[in-house]
């Protein structure tokens, strides 16, 4: 099936079918495709309360300020133990926090993080429904999904509760507002912004403007400038504009949404009673800062590594993850056929960058949404791959609409790539069963998903005709995969048992910390006690840890301590302490020389056992 897209030749003219979509294939059903979908999302809804999914490092940071800001029975001011970080996100996302926890009456990892889960799968839908307007193919539209939810940023960051998920729905919602007007046959693109306003244009840049407000109440007033700057240039694509005075008019239009945005954000000043803290913690210190950097601005854009422009140019890539080297070669298709492939045109056909105004509306759109996001976050001195997250969506539709395009070579690489990763995840798999972490059963489960994985790669080198939806399918599973390894993590080997919790309530309880609130991980494996976090680095040097862990036990009710050899059974301070219970885990940060050509394989500086210990009777 096909879809024919309209194009505006004139301000009064209806759509007229200038290009077709390339059907996706015969060999794939359409019942295959619902199939994939619904196992993305049983992977994504699998484990989501776990302790070791993908996530920000700075997650439990403000977990620890919803926490204490529900606490206070108060929306605003927000609270935070560290004082340096209390005003570092937007109200937004903090008050998701308390709602979804009521307010500390359900303070669970799952139930913080399930708005975040809504939020991409309602992304997700959005992407499907863009590909099947585009295209008319349902086939299409589920493979778009999939490609969404294959990518390593959505599965990383459209989860956690700190999360890229809330923004980018809303920022990227007035880009989905304009396919719906492209899709709608009883309505011009050029229709949406006149010279004029009227009734329904100011309808509509009041709605831009909200979803750009709501979206910068989760993360920053700066991602204003992005989304309205990329949905200013879409809709300039879209309708053809190329007069001076359209260029104008649009802007102020834009520019009046943009203002309602900021205003919307601007309550926050208004709403909080310490308006000044806001502006220096927030303002000055988050954002202002990002636009400088001790070591001089080009000597950190040449030579900053991670944070170099040279980094951010490959951001898309370093995004899909997984699938980096179908991004890769969907670029290399993009230059073959000039750039025909965001709009399903023919090799052969007009449709190259000197021809825009030949382009079907929605390319434009596309093509505003990939090099806005992308360009913008060039300019700050702190750079990095997810910040052009919220134009994730765009690649997956691109993508989709180019799938044929993109040489089965490169999914051959991905598939070595998804080779390797899934003989890593057994190699885990079978040191966890030898350390006893994980049962037989357990093992075999992630056994059985690895060896799906390697079923599927070898079907797709094999027979050509499937290579692309296996190696999707395949990357798909290898996420599956690694929520399967560490599970037995979230169970007895990984836990306290509920005796254990029962038993501690009340407690002062000394918990190692080695990153900002990492202690806060304690309020959900040891809920109701009074958790003081003490400096991780004793357990790090033997000639201190020892006599530290005496001081520790001679001033709290329990002590937990951990993080010792793997060879070691139990602690060092027997007999002149008392273990109350073990667990395993995975160690976060390593000392020089933790890992050596020795050790990599044997992967025993991966995991360490932790004790809750006292010297209490």
């Amino acid at each position: 099936m096909h879809r024919v897209m309209p194009t505006m030749s004139t301000a009064n003219s209806r759509p007229a079918a200038v290009s077709r979509i390339e059907p996706i294939g015969p060999t794939e059903s359409l019942n295959l495709w619902i199939g994939l979908l619904l196992l993305a999302v049983a992977i994504y809804a699998y484990g989501l309360g776990g302790q070791y999914i993908p996530t920000n490092g700075d997650e439990l940071v403000y977990i620890h300020i919803a926490r204490l800001t529900a606490a206070s029975n108060q929306w605003l001011p927000l609270v935070s133990d560290l004082h340096q970080m209390r005003n570092t996100k937007p109200p937004m996302l903090f008050w998701q926090a308390m709602v979804a926890g009521g307010w500390g009456q359900h303070w669970s990892l799952a139930a913080l993080r399930l708005p975040s889960l809504v939020y991409t799968l309602l992304t997700t839908g959005l992407v499907a429904w863009a590909v099947y307007g585009i295209s008319l193919d349902k086939r299409r539209a589920l493979l778009a999904a999939c490609i969404y939810l294959a990518f390593f940023s959505t599965f990383r960051y459209g989860r956690p509760y700190l999360t890229s998920a809330p923004e980018t729905f809303w920022l990227c919602l007035p880009l989905f507002f304009i396919f719906h007007f492209l899709f709608k046959e009883k309505t011009n693109i050029v229709d949406i912004l006149k010279e004029q306003l009227d009734t329904k244009q100011i309808a509509f840049l009041f709605f831009i403007g909200c979803f750009f407000g709501l979206g910068s109440t989760y993360k920053s007033f700066a991602l204003i400038a992005p989304a309205a700057a990329a949905t200013w240039l879409a809709l300039v694509l879209a309708r053809r504009i190329a007069s001076f005075k359209g260029l104008v008019t649009i802007s102020l239009q834009m520019a009046l949404s943009a203002l309602l945005a900021l205003g919307i954000f601007a309550l926050w000043f208004f709403l909080d009673p310490d308006p000044a803290a806001v502006w220096r913690e927030f303002v000055v210190g988050e954002n202002v800062g990002k636009m400088g950097d001790k070591a001089g601005y080009w000597h950190e854009a040449i030579y900053g590594g991670g944070s170099s422009l040279w980094a951010q140019a490959f951001s898309y890539v370093e995004n899909a993850g997984l699938l980096a080297f179908l991004v890769l070669g969907l670029a290399v298709a993009g230059l073959k056929n000039r750039w025909t492939i965001f709009s399903g045109h023919s090799a052969g056909g007009r449709g190259g960058m000197a021809s825009w105004k030949s382009w079907p509306p929605h390319v434009g759109v596309l093509l505003a949404w990939l090099l806005v996001w992308w360009l913008v976050f060039m300019l700050p001195s702190q750079r990095s791959a997810r910040y052009v997250i919220p134009a994730m969506p765009a690649l997956a539709i691109v993508m989709a609409l180019a799938w044929h395009r993109i040489g089965r070579g490169w999914f051959l690489a991905s598939g070595v790539l998804l080779a390797i990763m899934a003989v890593v995840l057994a190699r885990i798999g079978w040191v966890m069963q030898s350390l006893l972490i994980a049962t037989n059963l357990e093992f075999f489960f992630m056994a059985l998903g690895l060896t799906a994985v390697l079923v599927l790669l070898a079907i797709g080198l094999l027979k050509p005709v499937h290579t692309r939806v296996c190696t999707l399918a395949a990357s798909l599973l290898v996420w599956g995969c690694f929520s399967l390894t560490v599970a037995p993590l979230e169970s007895v080997a990984g836990r306290y048992d509920n005796k254990t919790q029962t038993t501690l309530t009340g407690k002062t309880i000394a918990v190692p910390s080695n990153f900002n609130a990492q202690w806060e991980r304690f309020e959900f494996l040891l809920p109701g006690n009074q958790i003081k976090p003490f400096d991780m680095a004793a357990m790090s040097h033997a000639d201190t840890a020892q006599r530290t862990l005496q001081e520790l036990l001679q001033i709290h009710d329990v002590v937990v301590w951990g993080h010792a050899p793997l060879g070691q059974t139990q602690p060092g301070c027997l007999p002149h302490c008392r273990v109350l219970a073990t667990r395993w885990v995975v160690k976060e940060r390593h000392q020089a020389g933790d890992i050596t050509r020795a050790n990599v394989w044997s992967l025993g500086w991966l995991f360490s056992r932790e004790w809750l210990l006292t010297s209490k009777p």
